[in-house]
């Protein structure tokens, strides 16, 4: 059985390169990177050469760079560390209501210990607005955190205008810090730290094409954040722990090859990407693609298909051995829509039928046949046994079918969207 690999939002097979660069660092230079000996500073200049090659993908200085583990901790670090710092001046936060789990639980978190919270809402194709967030500004503001760019509907933000709006509106030039959680971007298009004005940026060696266990914060240059495990002397006493020196040398060659590769590569994806997005409302009926048609990350394909459930969906797809998530949260049998597409306003009808297809540098023409080859089947199938398509199919009343199926005025704005 053929086995198609399209769930690169969650984690990327590692490039062979990075794989090889690990592998001494496991079973010859495996001295503690803090030690006084010299068998040590093989581990200590391998620590810092990945310093310099995470921080040249995104135009950062190498002090900056303190590294993590995952995505998840850079995000607990840069937020509750800077609203820890800056508390003195305020408790308001502002967030997006499309950020990830571990941007919005950090703040519930902060919630309870005293700190208040807004959430900036998203327009239809998840883009915050900018007068949304000069709005949502206050006096006593410290922390603005809005996702460079979403991994389950592709959009893409423009952050330095959001980070214009925050500088230029802060009360009485006020210091406002500025993060944006990355990690969906970095190593898929390019990424400047120092255009973009931001104050902190998460990204992760897991989904391009490095480790899992390797992950970053960037921190630029004078923004106070307060360490939220205590310990050593690691990453300049902000992130305390032994270094993973085999993931950080992973992690530093994933991002040298990014840094040489991401738009060749990127221009490649982006055509399987199109592939999809133009191919398959043409094989299925009622079929709307979220989030925007342009600006969009290029691996990123994601439908909701109406009259279809999603666990079976992917029961089905897996069958045939093609590897794709769901915007809903069917995969863990819980029909609740997921925060993104309840966000952007996806009746809950269709969202339950959402798929998300994320593409690499490792997909091929030949997958992308295959899968538009399959997939439309499936959906025919499943519609087969579906009573709420069979009273569609009688009646051409959606309203009809059930609760919560009242969604003709997305539909039309989806299809335009497509078209």
């Amino acid at each position: 059985m053929k086995r198609i690999y399209m769930d690169n939002q969650s984690n990327t097979k590692a490039d062979e390169r990075v794989f090889e660069s690990m592998k001494p660092f496991f079973i010859e230079y495996y001295g503690n990177p803090q030690s006084i000996y010299s068998f040590g500073s093989f581990s200590k200049n391998a620590l810092e050469t990945a310093r310099r090659q995470v921080a040249d993908l995104i135009n950062a200085d190498a002090e900056e760079i303190i590294f993590t583990s995952c995505g998840t901790e850079s995000n607990n670090l840069a937020v509750k560390g800077i609203a820890g710092a800056l508390k003195a001046g305020g408790r308001h936060i502002i967030i997006s209501s499309i950020e990830h789990f571990s941007v919005l639980n950090s703040v519930k978190r902060l919630e309870k210990e005293g700190f208040e919270v807004s959430f900036i809402p998203v327009d239809g194709n998840g883009n915050v607005d900018g007068s949304e967030l000069k709005k949502a500004l206050r006096k006593d503001t410290i922390l603005v955190s809005v996702q460079y760019a979403n991994p389950e509907i592709g959009t893409i933000q423009d952050i330095k205008k959001l980070v214009s709006v925050v500088k230029e509106n802060s009360n009485a030039g006020k210091f406002v810090a500025f993060h944006t959680d990355a990690v969906s971007a970095c190593g898929t298009i390019p990424v400047d730290v120092k255009d973009l004005g931001v104050d902190a940026l998460t990204f992760s060696a897991s989904v391009m094409y490095g480790p899992k266990g390797a992950a970053a914060l960037y921190l630029k240059k004078g923004v106070r954040i307060s360490p939220q495990m205590d310990g050593g002397i690691q990453e300049n006493y902000i992130r305390s722990g032994t270094e993973n020196i085999p993931t950080i040398v992973g992690f530093g060659k994933a991002c040298e090859i990014a840094k040489d590769e991401i738009v060749k590569n990127g221009k490649a994806v982006q055509k399987l990407r199109d592939r999809l997005i133009a191919e398959l409302p043409r094989r299925i009926e009622h079929i709307y693609l979220n989030g925007v048609r342009e600006n969009r990350l290029p691996g990123n394909v994601n439908f909701s298909i109406e009259f279809v459930e999603g666990e079976a969906l992917f029961l089905l797809l897996d069958a045939k051995g093609i590897m794709a998530s769901s915007g809903s949260a069917c995969a863990s049998k819980n029909l609740k829509l997921s925060h993104i597409l309840d966000a952007i306003g996806i009746d809950v009808a269709v969202g339950q039928g959402s798929i998300l297809f994320t593409l690499s540098k490792f997909n091929t023409e030949e997958e992308i046949n295959y899968v538009l080859e399959e997939f439309p089947n499936i959906v025919k199938r499943l519609r087969d046994i579906s009573p709420l398509y069979s009273y569609f199919l009688k009646t051409g009343s959606r309203k009809a079918a059930g609760p919560g199926t009242d969604f003709d005025d997305h539909c039309t704005t989806t299809i335009r969207r497509i078209d």
